[in-house]
């Protein structure tokens, strides 16, 4: 990424809270915590049994000390931890429509993180390429969350390659407590056949954690326009090589790939229960996120 001067990231950063600052007051506030509240139960305290309670709340120690039926009383968990686990590694920077990804996603990070406050929840960020490169821990506030927002525009990967297992193994070990994270990223991690690389490490913190993800993308990464010889390079591994995007067999073998790797990634979130949409450089992010929450 070009380096930015203090100023020219003290006015992105501006930017970004206005405008996403007022759409977590104005949309997601109702909708996230329609989706998000209560993900658990905390237990509360002991009273004494009354007639109708569940008898499958039973306290049977207090029970048997007192000498007459006692049950547990338990309350909605309210204060949920957010973890947003955003992929830094170098296709993030890739661009076509106005925005990079790593913008979208600098966007969409604000949201949830806005989004989560107004619900008085913590926020923490996991910022990760094929390592995982800074966690900054949970915390409530506005400073923290723009600290957040703040290392998502412009901080600077010691690696350019991509592993999302190792951002998810990361976080099963490091949050114990069941929190509530989302994976923003292109997902592109996949094995010489297409498929996710990334599936024992998904399989885990799904079934420990609220799982959703956020899948970002630029269009010309779906199609490939015909504009003849094109000198490419991959962002991540530097290997380079001249392509004729003329050659329709070219394009469309190239669309069959992305479109395959797509379906392999939806097909695993299906199967470990992840909810996941996929957002455009240049698409309403608004739109997928409502879609998101609503699908809870």
């Amino acid at each position: 990424m070009s380096e930015m001067t203090p100023n020219d990231l003290l006015r992105k950063v501006r930017k970004i809270e206005i405008r996403t600052k007022a759409l977590s007051h104005q949309i997601f506030a109702g909708e996230y915590h329609s989706a998000f509240k209560g993900r658990g139960m905390a237990f509360s305290e002991v009273r004494e049994y009354q007639w109708g309670d569940d008898v499958r709340s039973m306290d049977w120690n207090v029970t048997a000390r007192m000498n007459a039926p006692f049950v547990k009383v338990f309350e909605e968990e309210r204060e949920l931890t957010v973890v947003l686990l955003v992929d830094v590694s170098r296709s993030a920077l890739f661009g076509t429509q106005g925005k990079t990804k790593r913008e979208q996603i600098a966007e969409i990070a604000a949201v949830l993180s806005f989004s989560a406050i107004l619900n008085n929840d913590k926020v923490g960020a996991l910022l990760f390429s094929d390592r995982v490169e800074k966690f900054i821990p949970p915390k409530k506030g506005r400073s923290h969350l723009l600290h957040i927002i703040r290392e998502v525009i412009e901080y600077e990967p010691q690696s350019d390659r991509t592993d999302v297992g190792e951002a998810l193994r990361y976080l099963t070990n490091a949050i114990k407590k069941k929190c509530t994270a989302f994976v923003l990223s292109d997902m592109i991690d996949v094995n010489g056949d297409g498929s996710p690389r990334y599936e024992e490490a998904l399989k885990i913190a799904a079934s420990r954690h609220d799982l959703s993800v956020i899948r970002v993308y630029d269009p010309r990464e779906r199609v490939i326009p015909a504009v003849g010889l094109v000198h490419v390079k991959d962002a991540e591994t530097g290997e380079a090589g001249w392509i004729n995007t003329d050659s329709k067999k070219v394009r469309s073998a190239y669309s069959e790939w992305f479109r395959h790797v797509e379906e392999s990634s939806e097909r695993l979130f299906n199967r470990y229960s992840v909810d996941c949409v996929s957002v455009a450089t240049d698409g309403d992010y608004v739109k997928q996120l409502l879609s998101l929450f609503q699908k809870r």
